[in-house]
């Protein structure tokens, strides 16, 4: 018999309204006994205690963006091979031979940034 009464929902629903309550209970704490002292010094950024120099907004190069975009996708692909290595006896063969295409499309797409020199550090 599987029955789903309002009642068999009540922990959940204490759980999130005491979570809900802790957050704005420490917001409103929080902006009630904090220090509310106005300064150029207060205002101002702080970044690992060394003092800001130039510029916030100079512009970086396009490689650094393609680097990081290229870690994150070949991270997240490599990430798929998990679930295989997991199930690796139960898939069988065809489970190898799919995760040889996987390899496949992933290594061409490797050699592919290679040939057009992405990884390149020298070149600009």
């Amino acid at each position: 018999m599987n029955s789903n009464l309002p009642q068999d929902y009540l922990p959940i629903i204490f759980q999130f309204a005491l979570a809900a309550g802790f957050v704005g209970f420490t917001i409103v704490i929080t902006h009630l006994i904090g220090p509310r002292l106005k300064s150029k010094v207060k205002e101002d950024p702080f970044e690992c205690g060394i003092p800001s120099e130039g510029d916030a907004r100079a512009p970086l190069s396009v490689r650094y963006f393609l680097i990081a975009i290229l870690f994150v996708l070949f991270d997240v692909e490599i990430i798929f091979m998990y679930p295989w290595a997991v199930n690796f006896k139960s898939l069988g063969w065809f489970g190898f031979v799919e995760m040889l295409v996987f390899v496949t499309f992933l290594m061409a797409g490797f050699y592919y940034i290679i040939r057009k020199g992405v990884l390149d550090w020298e070149r600009d």
